[in-house]
């Protein structure tokens, strides 16, 4: 993981954009090893994971700064080199009419129960039958063995009725 560097890019979404981030990534003979990529809004979004030899960060990270000229932000950081620590994975999902404090009170949570969030997905639909807003969102925790599951299973119930959402917490 020493090469590893993680890129986060942003931009007014048009077609080619990730063509002309993997091109650059693979003109510094970097491999793209994992990414997350979303249009949101209008904009593109996304981070990635690529390998690159060391001999090469600094170039690389010129060549992405120099796409700002076509609007497109990209940043690179090295990456950590440590993997997270094997213990319980938890899924959370939730699901009610959309309002604000959903994603804070949930994620507070979750905080106090000692869990990472390490995947977070969410949208606002409309309601199949009112047309009103949905909030749904799937969350993947991470934490270790001892992490207090029945606490966070109680402080999700108090929020499931406070926010009139559901919320289902299952052990992965």
């Amino acid at each position: 993981m020493a090469n590893d560097l993680i890129l986060t890019i942003a931009g007014k979404d048009r077609p080619g954009l990730v063509e002309r981030v993997a091109a650059v990534i693979a003109s510094h003979a970097g491999n793209w090893l994992e990414s997350r990529l979303i249009q949101l809004g209008g904009y593109f979004a996304g981070v990635v994971r690529v390998d690159v030899p060391a001999a090469a960060h600094e170039a690389l990270s010129r060549d992405l700064a120099a796409l700002a000229q076509d609007g497109l932000t990209v940043t690179a950081v090295p990456a950590s080199g440590t993997a997270a620590a094997p213990g319980r994975e938890v899924r959370v999902s939730v699901t009610g009419l959309d309002h604000p404090g959903i994603v804070s009170q949930i994620s507070a949570a979750v905080a106090r129960a000692g869990l990472n969030v390490e995947e977070f997905t969410s949208e606002v639909t409309s309601a199949p039958m009112s047309g009103e807003p949905l909030f749904t969102a799937a969350i993947r925790l991470t934490g270790p063995h001892e992490a207090d599951l029945p606490a966070l299973a109680a402080a999700l119930e108090t929020l499931s009725e406070e926010l009139m959402v559901e919320i289902s917490l299952t052990q992965g």
